[in-house]
């Protein structure tokens, strides 16, 4: 049976899956069918730092970008289709590899420098270094109101 659809997606879906998690209780994978665009991450903490790998595959190193600004590291991926790409052997009938950016951040805390942060790509997977923030011990002081009279 043909169903409408757009861009690939089938227009009940979104109503079906509403349907379903009211009647059968939610029982969709994990980041649902959006699970091609999100950075799958992993973070453990480890000898006083965070260490952060996060899943690119088919991604090349220049592809992929990391700041820091206000305490916040920002990993961004962007990857581009090239339109004018001939094939020798004869046309494409389908094509469905990934073309796009996304990216992910991460609150790392205002101490963080950036040459305190270590990063390396091998194998599809970023992998970094971040150090933990110490926590500033806060000295209680009383905020007395002084008494006229």
């Amino acid at each position: 049976m043909l169903m409408p659809s757009i861009f690939g997606e089938n227009l009940f879906d979104e109503m079906m899956d509403s349907f379903n998690d009211e009647f059968f209780g939610k029982c969709s994978p994990l980041y649902g069918k959006n699970a091609s665009r999100v950075m799958k991450t992993d973070i453990k903490e480890a000898d006083g730092r965070y260490v952060i790998d996060i899943d690119l595959p088919g991604f090349k190193k220049d592809e992929i970008h990391a700041e820091l600004k206000d305490g916040c590291l920002t990993i961004s991926a962007s990857k581009g289709l090239d339109k004018d790409e001939k094939d020798k052997e004869g046309r494409y009938i389908r094509r469905e590899r990934y073309a796009g950016a996304m990216s992910r951040s991460f609150y790392v805390g205002e101490n963080v420098k950036q040459e305190d942060i270590t990063a390396r790509f091998e194998n599809g997977i970023l992998s970094l270094s971040v150090p933990k923030e110490e926590e500033q011990k806060k000295v209680e002081t009383p905020n007395y109101i002084a008494i006229e009279g």
